[in-house]
């Protein structure tokens, strides 16, 4: 059995496999988990198909594939769902959805917004880096961890 790349802790048989084969997702989160293991598996069709149309011509479907074959998951984690469920029209997922590139942590976090069309989900849109709340702005210190999420110290990365 393997572990479906979305950090579900199900099967892929049992979680984004039957999504991607076809079966349309239930609810907005779970077109956004299929959506970061088609990232994951190359499968650059379902992103495309799964994108509002209104969006399709601003994604260039080239350097999605490229990216993603560099791109090795780490798992998602799901934040906050509002709405998208089976009876919702739409619905926001925040995640963070990590990757190890090129030799780098990434950490991709967004508020995402979803809709139904035609009875199936479409990924619409998303903020980068939401922030839940007034800014707090703290001073980081060079040996601490780097408050982009890379895992990294801050004078390795962001303060570089």
């Amino acid at each position: 059995m393997s572990h479906c790349p979305c950090n579900s802790g199900r099967s892929l048989d049992e979680c984004c496999g039957p999504i991607l084969a076809g079966t349309p997702a239930p609810t907005a989160e779970a077109l956004m988990r299929s959506r970061y293991t088609a990232f994951l598996t190359g499968q650059s069709d379902y992103l495309d198909r799964t994108l509002a149309a209104e969006k399709r011509e601003e994604v260039d479907q080239a350097e999605v594939a490229a990216t993603a074959q560099e791109a090795k998951g780490e798992g998602v984690e799901i934040r906050a769902v509002t709405g998208g469920g089976e009876g919702d029209d739409t619905g926001t997922v925040e995640y963070v959805a990590r990757f190890h590139m090129r030799g780098q942590k990434i950490a991709h976090h967004e508020l995402a917004n979803f809709r139904r069309d035609d009875g199936g989900w479409v990924y619409v849109d998303g903020e980068m880096n939401p922030q839940s709340g007034p800014r707090q702005v703290t001073k980081v210190g060079r040996n601490d961890p780097c408050p982009c999420g890379s895992g990294a110290k801050y004078k390795k990365c962001c303060g570089a």
